[in-house]
């Protein structure tokens, strides 16, 4: 019986080596989003579904998360019309005059305002230059008024995201020192910049427009 070679076994061990790597590359990111989309799902499902079961025996896995989102939609509706908005704004204007509670609901409303609805901040991406003259990182322009802060019209916020973390740095910067980016869109740099970097945008786009192309052909 012939033996392998010790050089051959190593190459061997480096090609099983490699493909589990590969393996990892291409299931890791499945994997997590699916847990965390399952993990979504269980916990806004387990808000009613108990109490779906108390009521009617009913026990159907994801009642509750369909239950939640038609409350949700019911909301965006009924405050669509006249005098139901007018009372949904009523409720507002009494929770943001309301002390302590003024604070979380002001607060959590502004945040995700600044991602949605008529008050969207981050919709303008800007290269701005910290720490010394050749460091130059992604942030959004959310504020280009700094009078409030005794600052001076030549001043402006910058928020600035962390890479693989809900988190980031509010930085106030000299004007002069921000630089409106010009040619990708304000969601093409938050994934840049969220990803650090490691996003390939022109792939993406490339993929995007063949994807819209077979869309338009079917």
């Amino acid at each position: 019986m012939s033996k392998r070679a010790p050089g051959s076994r190593s190459v061997t061990l480096k090609k099983i080596f490699r493909y589990f790597i590969q393996g990892v590359i291409i299931l890791a990111p499945i994997g997590i989003t699916a847990y965390v989309l399952y993990w979504l799902f269980e916990r806004v499902d387990g808000i009613l579904r108990p109490a779906v079961f108390a009521i009617t025996g009913v026990n159907i896995p994801g009642i509750g998360f369909v239950i939640i989102l038609l409350f949700v939609v019911l909301v965006g509706w009924i405050s669509s019309n006249f005098l139901m908005g007018s009372a949904i704004h009523f409720f507002d204007h009494l929770m943001e005059r309301t002390p302590g509670v003024k604070f979380i609901y002001s607060s959590t409303k502004d945040f995700f305002e600044a991602f949605a609805g008529d008050k969207k901040r981050f919709n303008r991406a800007v290269l701005a230059n910290v720490f010394s003259d050749d460091v130059w990182i992604i942030g959004f322009l959310t504020d280009e008024e700094m009078r409030k802060f005794d600052m001076g019209v030549d001043k402006v916020a910058v928020y600035v995201p962390q890479a693989y973390n809900f988190a980031g740095q509010l930085y106030i910067l000299p004007r002069m020192k921000v630089r409106k980016i010009e040619h990708i869109t304000a969601g093409e740099a938050m994934k840049y910049s969220v990803t650090g970097g490691v996003v390939d945008l022109d792939a993406e786009r490339d993929a995007k427009k063949k994807s819209e192309l077979k869309t338009e052909m079917e």
